[in-house]
C-alpha cells in the first residue's frame, strides 16, 4: 500500500465484522417463486460503487498485470474475507491500484454491468473515485473514456443504461474536492453527471466540502453524499441545506431524530439503502433491527440497493431478498422501492414518467403471478 493509502487507514477507527451466512433460526424463508419475482422485478440501480463491483478473479487478474501485491490466498474469492473494516479497505484500494490501463475500466465496467442485467437492472448510476486513480498516476481522460466503452459496449450487449457519479473521498482534503470538479469541467463527458461522497463518514464531516459541491452544482451536475451511515442525522441536514444534496445515500442514523425523519418524509427525500453490506458492517446479524425497517415503518422513501456486490458476496436480489426475510419487506414494499429509485434518479421527467408507468404494469403482471 503506497503513502497516501496509509495515512488514510491510520485515521480509520476499526470495526470489527465477519462475512457469514444470515443465522439460520432467524430467516423468514422466501418460496422459490418469490426468488424468481425479486430477480425478474426491473429495477434501478442507483448504489453501486465500481471497486466495489471488481469481480475476485478479475481483481486478481488485473493487479498480477500491474505488479499490485495481494495477500495470500487459496481461491481469489478467499480476498474478500475480511477479518475488520481495514482489511476491507485495503483490498478495495488493491483493486484500484491494478485498474491502469483503459481496457482495464472498460472491462471492470462492463462486468458489473453484465451481472446486474442478470438482475433486470436496467438503468444504473454507478459511483468512482477518479482521486484514487489519479493518484495511482491514472489520468482523469483514461478513467473515465474506459468506463465509457464498458457502458456502451453493456448497453449494446444486455440492453442496460449506466451514468457516473464521480465521488469525493471525505477523507481527503476539501481542496483536492474542489480539484476534481475542475478536472470534471476541463473534461467533460455526457457520461458524467454528478457528484458524490463516499469513504469512511466519522470524523470526516460533510461541510467541508461546500465550496466542491457549490462548484458542481453551479455547472450543472446533479448531487448526492453519504451521509448518516456511521455518524449523527445533522449530517443529513447538512447535506440537503449546505451541500444541495438531491438524495441521500445509506442515512440509517435518521431514525434517531423524528424531527430530520418526518422532515426527509414530508420532502420525498429519497433514502438509497443497502441491507447485506450495512448489516455485516455496521449492525451486525441483528436485521430485524436494522435502521432500513425503521425508515420503511416511518414512510421515508428508501430504494434498495447493493453497495459493493462482489466485495459483500451479494447482488442486486440478494439485497432485497435479505429486506424481505428480516425487514418486512413485502410485494408493496418492492413496488414503492423499484418507483423510489425512478424518482430518486437523475434522469429527465418524460423519461421517468414513462418508467413509473410501463414498469408499474409490468411489476403488476409479474406479482399477480405469485402464488
Amino acid at each position: 500500500m503506497n503513502a497516501r493509502f496509509q495515512a488514510l487507514h491510520s485515521s480509520l477507527v476499526p470495526v470489527a465484522f465477519e462475512m457469514a451466512d444470515p443465522p439460520a433460526h432467524t430467516v423468514r424463508r422466501l418460496p422459490v417463486e418469490m426468488n424468481e419475482f425479486l430477480k425478474a422485478i426491473p429495477k434501478v440501480s442507483l448504489h453501486v460503487h465500481l471497486m466495489g463491483s471488481v469481480q475476485a478473479a478479475t481483481a486478481v487478474e488485473l493487479c498480477r498485470k500491474h505488479g499490485v501485491a495481494l495477500p495470500d490466498f487459496d481461491e481469489p474469492e478467499d480476498l474478500y474475507d475480511y477479518a475488520d473494516i481495514y482489511e476491507f479497505l485495503h483490498m478495495y484500494d488493491n483493486t484500484a491500484l491494478g485498474v491502469i490501463d483503459r481496457d482495464d475500466f472498460a472491462r471492470i465496467a462492463y462486468e458489473t454491468l453484465t451481472e446486474a442485467a442478470e438482475h433486470n437492472v436496467r438503468y444504473r448510476e454507478m459511483s468512482f473515485n477518479p482521486t484514487t486513480h489519479m493518484a495511482a498516476g491514472v489520468s482523469y481522460a483514461t478513467c473515465v473514456d474506459g468506463l465509457i466503452d464498458g457502458i456502451d459496449a453493456a448497453r449494446a450487449d444486455h440492453g442496460v443504461e449506466c451514468r457516473l457519479i464521480a465521488a469525493v473521498n471525505r477523507m481527503e482534503s476539501p481542496d483536492l474536492a474542489v480539484s476534481m470538479v475542475d478536472t470534471m469541467l476541463a473534461n467533460p463527458r455526457t457520461e458524467v453527471i454528478g457528484i458524490g461522497m463516499d469513504y469512511a463518514e466519522a470524523g470526516f464531516p460533510p461541510e467541508g466540502f461546500w465550496k466542491a459541491y457549490k462548484l458542481a452544482k453551479d455547472n450543472g451536475y446533479h448531487l448526492t453524499a453519504h451521509q448518516s451511515e456511521d455518524a449523527p442525522p445533522r449530517n443529513i441536514e447538512t447535506a440537503l441545506d449546505l451541500l444541495g444534496c438531491e438524495r441521500v445515500d445509506h442515512g440509517y442514523h435518521v431514525v434517531e431524530s423524528e424531527e430530520i425523519m418526518k422532515r426527509c418524509r414530508d420532502d420525498g427525500v429519497v433514502f438509497t439503502c443497502t441491507p447485506v453490506s450495512t448489516s455485516w458492517v455496521y449492525f451486525g446479524d441483528d436485521h430485524a433491527n436494522h435502521p432500513i425497517k425503521q425508515m420503511r415503518e416511518f414512510g421515508l422513501k428508501i430504494s434498495l440497493d447493493c453497495d459493493d456486490p462482489p466485495m459483500f458476496r451479494t447482488d442486486p436480489t440478494k439485497d432485497m431478498i435479505l429486506a424481505h426475510d428480516h425487514m418486512g419487506f413485502e410485494v408493496e414494499d418492492f413496488r414503492q422501492s423499484m418507483l423510489n429509485g425512478i424518482d430518486g434518479s437523475w434522469l429527465d421527467e418524460p423519461e421517468k414518467r414513462r418508467m413509473r408507468r410501463e414498469w408499474a404494469i409490468e411489476f403488476d403482471a409479474l406479482a399477480n403471478g405469485l402464488t
